[in-house]
């Protein structure tokens, strides 16, 4: 029997691991491909979580452990921590010995993971790369992409996008997004349930909310952050999950910290995949600026008011409404949004068959000197 591809997947957060799981999964059950995560950045942290948790009880199989700096959320330290990880994922890529490295999304967990592949002459695949952010992620996006060797884009715009980049038509493929895999059979918590453990009222509308900071505005992320709450007033519950590691994460934290200890908003540090996806289809609104919002929100119809800049530029379903960081525009969004009919599961983003399409091409693709000859296609 021939020696099965090994697959390394780098997870740097609670994020991206819930939008690659079930394609993970498949990865696991192939009898052809065998399967290493290697867990980084927010997985480690104990102020975010340690939601390495979440990767030990999947029962997927946890190839490294790679320890980076928590102490801190500024730019310099994100900046800092690449290099932290960039070290540690060169010796771990040395020790593993992957046949393809495979990453998601625009972060610098997954940045330091192309990095160290490319030097070690391993094969890249990347997972949602095309896409426009209009932030410091876009760049860090692109940059991943001109690292990687294979594409597997969500929508027909991204991979037109990576084609005038100068990427080679025939190693970008649209497999939809992985995250849309399984969301509604994933969302089996009904809201009874899922409500009284979080003490929250199931007679009031609830709104969920997820405000990350963005690098280049860092210094007002918490003013944002307060701004949203002051928008949804009173008549609205809400849940607050704490955001991300990045440059001014510290202000959102303590402004939501303060409104819970008032007793204004039910605030957690992280929900389980699947209560995640239960609250999207349980919530009334979702707010803020995830990713999650953009992408996964619509199979569910729930509207979403998506505030600043951080997913300014990408591909939209009619779910979404976008605002100012402005009191006054945010409070016209979440009416206007609450009235909004609940929308019928279509989504821009695929059709949740995107890990089934990554994991046969992972299976048959030709991994050789050609593949990894990376010059721009023009």
């Amino acid at each position: 029997m021939s020696q099965k591809r090994r697959i390394v997947y780098v997870s740097g957060s609670r994020a991206d691991f819930g939008l690659i799981r079930s394609t993970l999964h498949l990865i696991h059950q192939s009898k052809t491909l065998d399967l290493a995560v290697v867990a980084t950045g927010m997985h480690l942290s104990a102020l975010h979580g340690m939601t390495i948790s979440d990767i030990e009880s999947s029962g997927l199989p946890i190839g490294a452990r790679v320890a980076v700096d928590d102490t801190a959320s500024t730019g310099a330290t994100m900046a800092k921590n690449i290099g932290r990880m960039l070290e540690g994922l060169v010796d771990t890529f040395e020790q593993l010995r992957p046949d393809v490295v495979l990453v998601l999304g625009d972060r610098g967990e997954m940045l330091a993971a192309a990095l160290a592949a490319i030097h070690l002459n391993i094969p890249v695949a990347h997972i949602h790369g095309g896409e426009r952010s209009g932030t410091v992620d876009e760049p860090v996006r692109h940059a991943i992409s001109k690292l990687s060797h294979i594409h597997f884009v969500a929508t027909e715009e991204s991979a037109e996008r990576l084609s005038r980049m100068g990427e080679a038509p025939e190693r970008i493929l649209v497999v939809g997004a992985p995250g849309l895999d399984g969301l509604v059979e994933h969302a089996n918590i009904d809201r009874d349930t899922l409500f009284g453990k979080y003490h929250l009222d199931t007679t009031l509308p609830l709104a969920l909310m997820l405000f990350h900071p963005v690098l280049q505005e860092a210094s007002v992320a918490g003013k944002g952050g307060a701004k949203i709450l002051d928008a949804l007033g009173k008549g609205l519950q809400v849940l607050a999950l704490n955001p991300n590691s990045d440059a001014g994460s510290e202000g959102i934290r303590a402004e939501l910290e303060t409104r819970a200890r008032n007793g204004d908003i039910t605030l957690v540090t992280h929900l389980p995949r699947v209560e995640y996806l239960s609250f999207l289809k349980h919530a009334d609104l979702l707010i803020g600026n995830s990713s999650s919002g953009i992408i996964e929100a619509a199979t569910f119809g729930i509207p979403v008011v998506n505030v600043g800049t951080r997913q300014s530029l990408r591909q939209r379903n009619s779910n979404v409404i976008d605002v100012p960081v402005s009191v006054q525009a945010i409070r016209a969004a979440v009416a206007a949004a609450l009235s909004m009919p609940r929308g019928k599961g279509d989504n821009v983003y695929g059709d949740g068959q995107a890990g089934a399409r990554i994991v046969a091409y992972l299976a048959d693709a030709v991994l050789d000197d050609q593949l990894m000859r990376k010059i721009n296609a023009y």
